[in-house]
């Protein structure tokens, strides 16, 4: 047990939510090639119309960002067309239903994303800079596995 962790498994465990909460506002601190906090925002929604593309069968609209964002339509619509101006996205007809749009990446909006990745990985290699290589996979493994139980129950537990 490190100084940094709470004595007891209840400590611990009430320690995860404010733990995540920073995490959140300095995931991305002191790497090379910073972004944007303007950019940082727009990821938001390209990292949802990437996940779509890669899915195939699934279109995104301004709709489904909204859903997926747990924003207001009118707050999604805002933030695609900030995407949209930037160059990062563009709409086009659904080939599913032509009286829909869907949003597609533009090839600026996949170096974005890339990044962004990039960016996000250099992060987490300075923040577990210190830690032991079998320690740095094992979190990144369970941090993994975390995501994945939370997709599982949204998908189960739509809203």
């Amino acid at each position: 047990m490190t100084k940094h962790e709470p004595e007891s498994a209840e400590a611990l465990l009430d320690a995860v939510g404010p733990a995540f909460g920073r995490l959140r506002r300095s995931s991305l601190l002191e790497i090379e090639n910073p972004m944007s906090q303007k950019d940082l925002t727009r990821t938001l929604v390209l990292h949802h119309v990437l996940e779509a593309e890669q899915d195939d069968a699934r279109e995104v609209t301004v709709g489904a960002v909204a859903a997926h964002l747990g924003t207001d339509p009118s707050v999604a619509s805002r933030m695609v067309s900030d995407c949209i101006s930037a160059g990062y996205l563009l709409r086009a007809a659904s080939q599913q239903d032509g009286r829909r749009t869907v949003l597609h990446l533009t090839p600026e909006g996949r170096e974005l994303m890339a990044r962004l990745r990039r960016n996000q990985r250099a992060a987490f290699e300075h923040v577990t800079a210190d830690w032991a290589e079998a320690e740095r996979l094992e979190f990144a493994r369970l941090m993994l596995k975390y995501v994945a139980s939370q997709d599982a129950l949204r998908t189960r537990n739509p809203d």
